[in-house]
């Protein structure tokens, strides 16, 4: 039996932050985050909020109305085999 968990790829954020800021620790800065957070968030072990995505998108010139999914929302699907 194979269990799916849906997953999101950050590379498109990956990126913008490098642009923009450099490195992912200056930006977990400008995100008022502990660097270590915003890499759980990029590896996707613990979820963005809703406010941390808008914050993020402000700083990132992220048009949320045109930009969002492809930074925040982009799908791969893995599958895990249980035993």
């Amino acid at each position: 039996m194979q269990k799916e968990d849906i997953i999101f790829d950050f590379s498109k954020l990956r990126g913008r932050i490098k642009e923009i800021y450099g490195t992912q620790s200056a930006f977990a800065i400008a995100m008022l985050m502990n660097e270590a957070t915003l890499s759980n968030k990029l590896n996707g072990n613990v979820e963005f909020s809703s406010k941390e995505i808008v914050r993020a998108c402000l700083l990132l010139c992220i048009d949320i109305d045109k930009e969002l999914k492809p930074y925040f929302f982009t799908q791969q699907v893995r599958k895990h085999e249980q035993n």
